[in-house]
């Protein structure tokens, strides 16, 4: 039984929530996100969305939960939206934006550009004596959090220094260097 999938969606002010033939678009103060489903149910009742599937299969328990976390975050997303941080840990590695290209400097021979989409909001905090750190704000937690994975993945933390680029917070899985 899907503790999840159970629990209703509560829609705050401002957001609207429509239903037409399998596809689910929420707008709100921040944008507008569409989503197809299949093999569940969803109404909006009384300023909640409601998830339910039509039997016990397989298939319908596994995409019960699923739906009911999508719908949840494109509500979420487009009332308060969703930041992903990113700390660059190295020495010479640093960060910058121009508009919507980020520019990273990560002890390559040449600087790494990428060019991100117009929905994700870029913004780059260089503190002398603190590691740069790259913020990235959206209405879409997918996309946010595929951009960061992105960017992770350009040079991802060692487990001897911790160099690389990691998300804030997180914590590294450390080993001892030779011993002598």
């Amino acid at each position: 039984m899907s503790r999840i999938g159970n629990n209703p969606v509560a829609i705050p002010e401002g957001v609207t929530v429509e239903i037409k033939e399998n596809v689910i678009t929420v707008k709100g103060k921040l944008g507008e996100l569409t989503q197809e489903y299949s093999a569940v149910e969803i109404k909006v009742e009384d300023g909640k969305v409601y998830v339910t599937r039509p039997s016990d299969s397989k298939e319908h328990k596994a995409k019960h939960g699923l739906y009911r976390s999508l719908v949840r975050n494109m509500v979420d997303g487009v009332s308060k939206g969703w930041t992903k941080e990113l700390e660059l840990v190295g020495v010479g590695y640093r960060a910058s934006n121009q508009g919507q290209k980020l520019d990273l400097a990560l002890g390559f021979s040449h600087n790494i550009v990428l060019d991100l989409a117009p929905e994700v909001k870029i913004e780059t905090i260089s503190e002398k004596g603190k590691n740069p750190i790259v913020k990235l704000t959206s209405f879409d937690k997918q996309l946010v959090g595929q951009v960061a994975a992105k960017i992770r993945s350009f040079r991802k933390p060692e487990p001897y220094k911790g160099k690389g680029i990691k998300f804030v917070g997180e914590q590294l899985r450390r080993k001892a260097g030779k011993s002598a």
